[in-house]
């Protein structure tokens, strides 16, 4: 008998505090400032800074639109130093090959 009541006892005990945590609310925990959130807005405002330059220097380039053609004597020396480039890269393929 003593053994049913204890176990009876020990659950209303148990019932109880839960029953109290349930209804007294504790008051939130207060908000800390994070410390890595000042590094990390003095690194957004840097890098908006950056931006801002880029842009800046972006502007005082030549869009392709409006850049001269390449005159012909370069274009021309131009395709002589690919062909020539062509012509080597074949030779050195043609090379390997061989030795194989």
């Amino acid at each position: 008998m003593q053994g049913r009541l204890a176990l009876l006892l020990g659950g209303a005990v148990v019932a109880g505090a839960a029953a109290y945590r349930a209804l007294v609310r504790r008051p939130p925990a207060p908000v800390l400032p994070d410390p890595h959130a000042e590094a990390l807005k003095s690194k957004l405002a840097e890098a908006r800074e950056v931006a801002d330059d880029r842009d800046e220097f972006e502007a005082a380039e030549t869009p392709i639109d409006l850049a001269e053609p390449v005159p012909s004597e370069l274009g021309d020396r131009r395709k002589d130093v690919h062909e020539r480039g062509r012509r080597v890269a074949e030779e050195m393929r043609r090379g390997s090959s061989s030795r194989e």
